[in-house]
């Protein structure tokens, strides 16, 4: 078994790997997307042999990085980034964040305590549909209340009578419809 901390940034990905001892095998600044990917699956590939013998520590459980990551087999962990921030602070004197630090506090992190830390799951493809569906509806809801919204605006400043009229355009009316 190995042990991954992925620090990941908007344009790179610091990456270390850790034996079951907590012995640095690895360590290594990845750049974001398909590039990055095939560097991590080397590293991994070097110091075991197959995914499922390595556990990733990462502070993140969304996006194509991660989605890669569960695809390829590998045993991911979300960790929340605040956990790691007392986590590096536990181990640290100092508490001074740097990349490559907190690749080494995610890998310690999955070392020794990644029981405690939720697993990432890959999604099915009617949860993925259902992702798209709900997503979809929240826009649309979004969009007709900003709609609604304008047109109040329009008829306060152009015919105000209408907003007696027509109680469907009332606020409280636009408010228990959206929620």
């Amino acid at each position: 078994m190995i042990f991954v901390g992925d620090d990941w940034s908007e344009d790179h990905h610091d990456i270390e790997i850790q034996d079951e001892s907590g012995a640095r095998l690895a360590k290594r600044r990845l750049p974001e997307g398909v590039k990055g990917i095939v560097g991590l699956h080397a590293m991994v590939a070097d110091h075991a042999e197959e995914p499922g013998q390595a556990a990733v520590g990462i502070e993140t459980d969304r996006g194509l990085w991660v989605a890669a990551l569960v695809e390829a087999g590998y045993q991911v962990y979300a960790v929340n980034p605040k956990v790691a921030a007392r986590y590096r602070e536990r181990h640290s004197s100092s508490g001074a964040k740097s990349d490559a630090g907190d690749a080494k506090v995610l890998a310690d992190l999955v070392r020794t305590d990644r029981h405690n830390h939720r697993r990432v799951a890959g999604d099915s493809e009617l949860a993925d549909a259902v992702k798209v569906l709900a997503r979809a509806h929240q826009r649309l809801v979004w969009s007709r209340h900003r709609q609604v919204l304008m047109l109040r605006s329009m008829l306060r400043e152009y015919y105000p009578a209408a907003l007696v009229a027509l109680p469907v355009i009332s606020p409280t009316a636009t408010a228990t419809v959206t929620h």
